[in-house]
């Protein structure tokens, strides 16, 4: 698994069952999952390929679902050649599978109050994506881990959606940019304001834990940046595609008002 992702642990599917996610993904689960194989793609690049940013962080490289279910499903062939008998099913974003409690669960980091992975060496800038697997893969129970609290990520949410008890995705500014239609004066108000047309990483850039974060070492992503969208720009291949150019270019009109 180490030329797929740099970070990876295994957990117990039990650790995390109780929590599997109600999407159409569940159906492809394993008929008998055993284990959860969890992997990390850092996407951190140098700061100067964030100058001028108007969007976010993980947007400015290839699209991450491409990357990782690529990398995924490279790891689940050599696997399954391995252990023939067995299933092994790749999952990355549209997941039944928590992926934050199975990343903390594998032993990857700890969950911070932004609700993010937040991982020892690369942060919370990371992707994850799993392999679900019928084979039984002996691993350690590791302790739960949080972090370490500072309440920063809460303190400087630009639209309150971090409260400490919990996320509010309807207010999150991530989840206004992607959404369709007419936004409220509110929304469109607050997108202005954070210069933002996909996404938001202000609670992971104020986060002291991501002070050393490393750079990622995939070469998908260093080799990928677009920091910059405008009219007319391409969206394929890009973490923005699935939402549409209407969406897109109605975020960036907001800008130029």
């Amino acid at each position: 698994m180490d030329e797929i992702s740099p970070l990876w642990g295994v957990c117990p599917f039990d650790k995390i069952k109780e929590g599997l996610i109600d999407c159409r993904a569940k159906n492809r689960l394993p008929e008998n999952p055993q284990s959860v194989i969890v992997a990390c793609f850092p996407y951190l690049l140098e700061k100067e390929n964030y100058e001028n940013i108007n969007i976010s962080k993980y947007a400015v490289v290839t699209d991450y679902h491409t990357v990782a279910i690529n990398r995924l499903n490279g790891a689940a062939e050599k696997l399954k050649k391995l252990y023939p008998d067995e299933e092994f099913v790749t999952f990355a974003d549209n997941s039944p599978v928590p992926e934050v409690s199975a990343a903390c669960a594998a032993g990857l980091g700890s969950k911070g109050l932004h609700t993010l992975l937040i991982t020892e060496k690369y942060g919370s800038y990371v992707f994850i994506g799993e392999i679900v697997t019928s084979l039984g893969i002996e691993c350690d129970d590791v302790p739960d881990k949080n972090c370490i609290g500072c309440k920063r990520c809460i303190e400087r949410c630009p639209s309150g959606a971090l409260t400490g008890n919990g996320f509010d995705r309807a207010l999150c500014l991530s989840e206004i940019t992607q959404k369709k239609g007419i936004l409220t004066e509110e929304e469109a108000k607050l997108m202005k304001e954070c210069g933002c047309v996909w996404g938001c990483d202000i609670c992971q850039d104020i986060c002291p834990m991501n002070k050393n974060a490393a750079t990622t070492p995939i070469e998908e992503f260093i080799f990928s940046p677009i920091p910059f969208v405008d009219e007319g720009c391409t969206l394929e291949n890009r973490a923005y595609e699935w939402r549409g150019r209407k969406t897109i270019e109605r975020n960036i009109s907001l800008h130029k008002r």
